[in-house]
């Protein structure tokens, strides 16, 4: 690493004017090479997706994309003549602005049993053949419009509404502008120096833009949602200013300790460095883990953020010595007039010192009511229930959410989450019978409120139900309705004939997927604690440092997906952060969210307990070292974690409930992470264990290699 920092810092210009040629090489290429973004839930092996490649298989192109709905009451009565001749124009314009666009009218004989009962409601699928991602935004935009038209022309007393995520507010403002200019104000106040306060914001700047470049490349193979470069530049903004954050840090206290520029720049890499390289690595590995769920959108978002971690880490310890080399013994100049002279060298006088006393001096209070309040803040975990939000979930003011709660009113709670059921019929009108029966089971199920059917498509290959429950899409009793017609209803009638079918659609989706997910995550969260145990075994050459993270890592962890419970789940607090009705989790969040939030506090952990292990290595006196690691370090990770919760709680200002999810669980748990376990729980438990902090039998100490993230002696000392 010395080496690493001497090169960059002595060859300065060669390395700016090399990252600058990076990044406009990246977006060049971007911009020539870079695919679509695409957000595809497919799920290989299970029955819902089954039967969407049977529908695709048999040419039912318009069933294979994204359905919408045009919602539409009518005081008068939506037989209406006036409402009639309206709506009738306004489909017709829709089929004839878009290409592979239907739209299933309820006006016609066949299809209307879309009027709900009493005649003042109605609705005509939109149903959309497959195409990419911008594609369905564009024409979603056609149909917007046309319905901004046509509602100037609407007769008194008839409202239309948009039903389908296509057509759902979106937000118009950047909230990854809002999180860096948090940042830029918590550095401010950190470090009370402008040029301080610029280095780390600018070598993060550089790693999102590489990051951003090289996820729009990765489009041309993978299918990416449009949404991970949101969630990438969430994490690398973090993890870029934080990583810097730390280098700086180092680098001023070197200066004030009396070494010379390039002596600092040294030392900051070659011990802040090295952290920042092995808790990015972490952070990475545990991303990289996502490869092993075998879903092709969770694999897309976890190298884009890992791309975005890759590159601020790559950043942190290239251009940011060579960026300090330009700026030398001005890193304190332009100071705020806040900034006052603090002695760096002095740690036994900053408030961070007094603190690891206090905790020392009283370990097991500290210890059992820190662990008590994250066991409090866990227990909701218990009652999670995965899902996947829909427009019931929307704010009252958004058009989808109108359309959603129209459709219930109308039709029933059920009816915005129909379960498809595709019947494969080759022999044609001789399995009539057969499908006759079908319909009939369908109908008498415990739980169904209706059947629509059978549609014939594919010239009588496939027949179609649409079977609408009696409860809401979210609602326990729909899952319970779908295991119900897969283990009894269908296959009662299936097993006495020879025509296969397939329970698919929104709920068996969810279902599938839900079930799916919940079987992955035990796997996958141990997989990834055995494989940082390892990582810190391997570095600390301790069996207790490794146990120890991992279990309050999981304490974290386990108290922020509590919170995530309450709010979004119980819709505790959930108006605070503008969401609006609570519903399930979203099935991918948590290995989503334990992925990041384990690698990120396994960042704290290691920038802890690297100072710890010097300041241990140089006096073998573990409660002085603990203290004086503590002392070191607080303010900085105080600092960070300020920057990392501004950035991710920025996130929550959106429309999106899912990146509102993101968001609120990575800035509760860095906030939990940063505090009460790095500053309360950490010290007190090493305290308590004395030098068995450091123990690790003989025999495998002989076997492990040695990998220091700490210099194995202080730089000066060397020198």
């Amino acid at each position: 690493m010395r080496r690493i920092a001497r090169f960059c810092y002595e060859r300065r210009r060669l390395v700016v004017v090399g990252w600058i040629g990076l990044l406009v090489g990246l977006f060049a290429l971007s911009a020539a090479f870079a695919g679509e973004f695409r957000t595809e839930f497919k799920l290989p092996g299970s029955e819902s997706q089954a039967g969407v490649d049977l529908l695709a298989a048999k040419g039912v192109s318009e069933r294979t994309g994204f359905a919408g709905q045009v919602v539409f009451r009518a005081e008068q009565g939506v037989n209406d003549a006036a409402v009639r001749r309206v709506m009738e124009e306004f489909f017709a314009d829709i089929e004839r602005s878009l290409e592979g666009v239907q739209v299933v009218s309820p006006y016609e004989p066949q299809y209307s049993y879309q009027i709900a009962p009493g005649g003042k409601i109605a609705y005509a699928e939109v149903n959309f053949s497959d195409r990419d991602n911008e594609q369905y935004v564009d024409d979603a935009e056609v149909i917007k419009d046309l319905h901004k038209v046509v509602q100037t022309e609407a007769p008194q007393g008839l409202q239309m509404e948009l039903g389908g995520d296509l057509f759902a507010e979106q937000a118009e403002f950047s909230s990854e502008v809002v999180g860096l200019i948090a940042a830029i104000i918590i550095l401010l106040v950190a470090f009370g120096s402008l040029l301080a306060m610029g280095l780390p914001v600018l070598t993060a700047l550089f790693g999102i833009g590489c990051g951003a470049a090289i996820i729009n490349l990765v489009t041309r193979v993978l299918a990416v949602p449009d949404f991970t470069t949101q969630v990438a530049a969430m994490i690398g903004i973090g993890v870029g200013i934080d990583y810097a954050l730390l280098i700086v840090t180092r680098y001023r206290a070197g200066l004030h300790d009396g070494l010379e520029p390039g002596d600092a720049v040294a030392l900051s890499i070659d011990t802040s460095g090295r952290a920042v390289v092995f808790a990015g690595l972490t952070v990475i590995i545990s991303l990289l883990g996502m490869f092993f769920l075998n879903l092709d959108f969770m694999r897309s978002m976890a190298v884009g953020a890992a791309m975005a971690v890759l590159m601020t880490m790559l950043a942190a310890i290239t251009l940011l010595p060579a960026m300090l080399g330009f700026v030398g013994r001005n890193i304190d100049r332009f100071g705020l007039p806040h900034r006052a002279a603090r002695a760096e060298g002095d740690r036994s006088r900053s408030f961070w010192y007094r603190w690891s006393r206090v905790i020392q001096g009283h370990p097991w209070p500290a210890l059992i009511i820190s662990a008590a309040v994250l066991v409090v803040l866990a227990l909701p975990v218990f009652s999670i229930r995965l899902g996947f939000a829909d427009a019931g979930n929307r704010l009252d003011s958004d058009t989808t959410r109108k359309a959603y709660e129209m459709l219930s009113e109308g039709f029933g709670v059920g009816f915005n989450g129909p379960a498809l059921i595709v019947v494969e019929t080759p022999n044609g009108a001789s399995d009539a019978a057969a499908v006759s029966r079908l319909k009939t089971a369908l109908e008498s199920t415990d739980g169904v409120a209706s059947v629509s059917g059978p549609i014939p498509v594919a010239n009588g290959q496939l027949q179609l139900f649409n079977v609408y429950p009696e409860s809401a899409p979210q609602d326990e009793e729909t899952t319970d309705l779908v295991h119900r017609l897969r283990k009894e209803t269908i296959p009662a009638v299936v097993s006495s004939s020879a025509i296969p079918a397939l329970a698919t659609g929104g709920p068996a989706f969810v279902v599938d997927f839900s079930d799916y997910m919940g079987e992955k995550l035990p796997i996958f969260f141990g997989a990834v604690m055995v494989l940082s145990f390892l990582l810190l075994l391997t570095v600390f050459h301790s069996i207790v440092v490794p146990l120890k993270a991992v279990i309050m890592n999981m304490l974290s962890i386990g108290a922020s997906f509590g919170a995530i419970v309450a709010v979004f789940q119980w819709g505790i607090g959930g108006s605070l952060i503008g969401l609006g009705k609570e519903g399930p989790v979203e099935a991918w969040a948590p290995i989503m969210l334990f992925a990041i939030v384990f690698g990120l506090s396994m960042d704290y952990e290691v920038f802890l307990l690297t100072r710890v292990r010097e300041e241990y290595d140089r006096t073998g006196d573990n409660g002085r070292a603990v203290a004086d690691g503590l002392a070191a370090t607080g303010r900085v990770i105080s600092a960070a974690a300020a920057i990392m919760v501004a950035v991710f709680g920025s996130f929550m200002l959106g429309d999106e409930r899912a990146l509102k999810l993101i968001g609120f669980g990575l800035a509760f748990a860095v906030f939990i992470d940063a505090t009460i376990v790095r500053l309360v729980l950490v010290p007190a438990a090493m305290e308590l264990m004395g030098r068995a902090n450091w123990w690790a039998p003989s025999w495998l100490v002989r076997y492990l290699p040695t990998i220091r993230v700490d210099p194995a002696q202080p730089i000066m000392e060397r020198r």
